[in-house]
């Protein structure tokens, strides 16, 4: 009988990225970061085995713009119109199992919450995390096809992708 080497680790949150991407159906689209708050994770023998991270949501920023329309965007995105981010500053993710790469927990955007799964890898200096997720399910309903008809070329596709360089102390 093998023992279990259990270890919680706080993310480094100065460290860490976490970095997302939004889609137009023309297949142009947006790029930024977000900055994580706090995290932890519990590790059974090395590998992550549960987490609890936060993200703060006043920190969008898109990367892919500069100046008026930069600040223009992110505004839009940090508005009511997107992620309300003046009445809900946090977003949450909680990792309840890790199964061959695989995370499956619960996401929690504008105090809605929906299960996840998404991949969690090993990397040389921590983990690799990548999680696309249906903005529609979190009432971000600008210019998505679930809510409005006819936008054509102004049809913001409802998958967010987020990719995330998890480092811990």
């Amino acid at each position: 009988m093998t023992m279990s080497l259990y270890s919680q680790n706080k993310l480094n949150i100065s460290e860490s990225t976490l970095n997302w991407e939004g889609k137009k159906i023309t297949g142009s689209g947006h790029n930024g970061l977000l900055k994580f708050e706090k995290g932890n994770v519990v590790f059974d023998d090395g590998k992550i085995i549960s987490g609890v991270f936060s993200v703060d949501m006043t920190s969008l920023s898109c990367e892919d713009l500069t100046g008026k329309s930069k600040n223009s965007l992110e505004n839009h995105l940090k508005s009511d119109d997107f992620f309300a981010v003046a009445k809900h500053s946090t977003a949450s993710l909680v990792i309840e199992t890790v199964v061959n790469n695989t995370a499956s927990g619960i996401l929690t955007i504008k105090e809605i919450s929906h299960p996840v799964s998404f991949s969690l890898t090993k990397s040389n200096e921590g983990y690799i995390a990548d999680l696309v997720f249906d903005r529609s399910k979190y009432d971000v309903k600008y210019a998505s096809g679930s809510f409005f008809k006819n936008l054509g070329d102004k049809l913001i596709l409802n998958e967010i992708e987020l990719s995330a360089n998890l480092k811990f102390n």
